[in-house]
């Protein structure tokens, strides 16, 4: 057994039928490490969380999570708390007798404080009374999130904790799982939010088709995605143009014709980062002024996409143009 490993995966294999979830996987988690998970549907995700909480078996290789064998048996790893597919939740049940639900059902005794505590930390203290039937996806989320941290886990397994939040909650939900890490404990999530991923997690990894792509840090899976695409905004389109076509390692990939834009001033270029700097300062000597300047998709979204084969070219043109951003609001209360 391996104590200064969080979670310890080799050869980790699990089928459903004739379909591979998990092929040969192997995975070291540090403790102290908020890790993400990420990858296209049917990736083997979901699959790979099941078996860290206890809720399946593997076909064929070892896991070990806290330093101690998972398997064969069904039961959740001692210090190991979380959720898959959304948590299980009583709706008739208010929010404060949910979490008393929970922690008879582990059979554990908590003070009215310590359910206070949990309801705080997420942001839930003025519906602790209030039915769960009434709470929005995100506010379930956090109810989840309360839940699991009340057994004082070592490690917390979230599938999609971000779902549903709204800026407010999704800053909460950050901080808490921030702090959680910070004191010790480790993390392991799924997320389908590029920008989740790389505001939160020490590392990541992806998976493709059962199998792992890559697993570092963010930055790293950022790089990978090799060159990138930027919409540039100026003051003048034409002179922009000039001296983007004589940047050494970028090239013109769209403009105003190619794009169907109104904005003459606007372009979209292809480079790495570095060459990108290059053209920012001989706008800049040349008088220029940048308006605008964005990645057209995120750098982490490039990196997965380029990794697990998907077309980059299907985000032009919508992502080339200024999108007001969709948000999931909460009911008011």
């Amino acid at each position: 057994m391996n104590r200064s490993t969080a979670v310890r995966a080799r050869g980790l294999t699990k089928k459903f039928g004739d379909v591979v979830a998990l092929d040969a996987l192997d995975l070291d988690v540090e403790p102290g490490q908020i890790h993400g998970l990420v990858g296209p549907n049917g990736a083997g995700k979901t699959t790979l969380l099941g078996l860290l909480l206890g809720l399946a078996v593997a076909d064929s290789g070892s896991l070990e999570v806290l330093g101690a064998p998972v398997g064969p048996v069904l039961s959740t790893p001692e210090g190991v708390a979380g959720f898959v597919d959304g948590p299980g939740l009583y709706p008739s049940l208010t929010a404060r007798q949910n979490l008393f639900s929970v922690v008879s059902l582990r059979g554990q005794r908590h003070r009215r404080d310590d359910v206070d505590d949990a309801l705080a930390k997420v942001g839930l203290e003025d519906v602790a009374d209030d039915p769960v039937r009434g709470f929005s996806l995100g506010m379930r989320q956090r109810l989840g999130l309360a839940a699991a941290l009340l057994s004082e886990p070592r490690l917390l397994i979230l599938d999609e904790p971000a779902n549903g939040l709204d800026p407010a909650g999704k800053r909460q939900v950050h901080r808490v799982l921030t702090d959680f890490a910070e004191a010790g404990a480790t993390v392991i999530l799924s997320s389908h939010r590029m920008d989740d991923l790389a505001a939160l997690c020490t590392d990541v990894t992806l998976l493709s088709t059962g199998q792992m792509v890559f697993s570092g840090p963010p930055k790293k899976l950022a790089v990978e995605g090799g060159l990138l695409d930027y919409r540039i905004l100026t003051s003048d389109g034409d002179g922009a143009r000039e001296v983007a076509a004589s940047t050494p390692g970028l090239q013109i990939v769209h403009t105003r014709d190619t794009l169907g834009l109104a904005d003459a001033r606007a372009m979209v270029v292809r480079g790495h980062e570095s060459a990108v700097d290059v053209l920012v300062g001989d706008l800049v000597r040349s008088g220029i002024a940048i308006r605008e300047l964005a990645p057209t998709v995120p750098p982490l979204e490039a990196a997965f996409l380029a990794l697990t084969g998907a077309d980059t070219q299907s985000y032009f043109p919508e992502q080339l143009t200024p999108r007001e951003p969709t948000l999931v609001e909460e009911p008011a209360r």
